[in-house]
């Protein structure tokens, strides 16, 4: 559903990625991992073709995200970490909006928005312009935007910042159980209880490297750990020593 060809990005001397290669099969939830600087945000803005590579491919559901942008942008939902959205619309006005773009027949529309703002708690909000929404609000506000069109392919990228304990259920169980056999999930994160717990496999970057990829259990094992976050740890600290 996913695919990372030999993808590298540069700016000038500073290589934000180094030759990923990395799948995500139908019916998988993918976590991608790293500290801060490591190239996560970078892979997902390629992904989403927000950022060129310099080097490499991409593709989503089969179609090249560069060649052809508008097929590929049909076939995923994206989540990003801090939603930009149009304050002087309604939320029912914006998923209406929304709703046009993917070419939703009006009476689907309908009933799909009045579904995605009660999974979010949002109906009593629904005519409220966005500006007043607080900036969890609006995070639940995009992730119903990205379910909308029910796409074969979700990208998320720190999916609980500014979620409430509620909301951040709801988002947990969504990433584990919306991949079915044609659809996929790939998310990024710095809580690696969510990663260990929701997905199939967790890839951990650091400075643009493909450290690991594996499922969890099977890292943990690996490395004769408890938990993803000892691992995490170790194998960061480890590649800094070495570069150092």
């Amino acid at each position: 559903m996913i695919r990372f060809e030999h993808v590298e990005k540069r700016y000038g001397r500073y290589q934000a990625l180094r030759e990923l290669n990395l799948e995500v099969a139908p019916g998988e939830t993918l976590a991608l991992l790293g500290p801060n600087g490591a190239g996560k945000t970078t892979a997902i803005r390629i992904l989403t073709g927000q950022l060129a590579p310099t080097r490499g491919r991409v593709f989503v559901d089969g179609v090249d995200v560069w060649r052809y942008p508008v097929r590929a942008k049909a076939r995923f939902g994206y989540v990003p970490d801090r939603p930009y959205l149009y304050g002087k619309l309604t939320a029912v006005e914006l998923l209406r909006f929304v709703a046009g773009l993917y070419r939703i027949p009006k009476r689907e529309a309908e009933r799909r928005i009045e579904e995605e703002l009660f999974r979010f708690r949002l109906t009593r909000y629904a005519s409220a312009l966005i500006e007043t929404y607080s900036h969890g609000m609006r995070q639940k506000l995009t992730f119903a935007m990205a379910l909308l069109p029910r796409p074969p392919v979700l990208i998320v990228d720190e999916p609980m910042v500014g979620l409430d304990p509620v909301a951040a259920r709801e988002v947990r169980e969504l990433l584990s159980r919306y991949p079915e056999p044609g659809r996929a999930v790939f998310f990024s994160t710095h809580q690696l209880e969510l990663a260990e717990s929701v997905a199939d496999r967790v890839a951990l970057l650091h400075r643009g490297e493909l450290l690991l990829l594996g499922p969890p259990e099977e890292v943990r094992r690996a490395h004769d750990s408890k938990n993803l976050e000892e691992v995490f740890l170790r194998l960061t600290e480890d590649a800094s020593d070495a570069r150092a």
